[in-house]
């Protein structure tokens, strides 16, 4: 007996009451808005969307463009 699975891709969506944590899709480095990153002047608790734009990827030096948000 055969069954086909179909893969279905789940959307993420950026939640408000929840803290979401992004990738850098280059090298693979972890922003956590629970952790922020006090070293780059960004304190705990700080959502992507308050990170400042000219923030850069502290491994790599990409822009926030290239950060997506992952499941943990």
């Amino acid at each position: 007996m055969t069954t086909d699975m179909v893969r279905v891709p789940i959307p993420i969506i950026p939640s408000e009451e929840f803290m979401n944590v992004y990738m850098c899709v280059v090298c693979g480095f972890i922003y956590d808005e629970a952790a922020g990153r006090p070293e780059d002047g960004i304190a705990p608790g700080t959502p992507w969307a308050a990170v400042p734009a000219g923030w850069v990827c502290p491994e790599c030096s990409v822009g926030k463009a290239d950060f997506t948000m992952v499941l943990v």
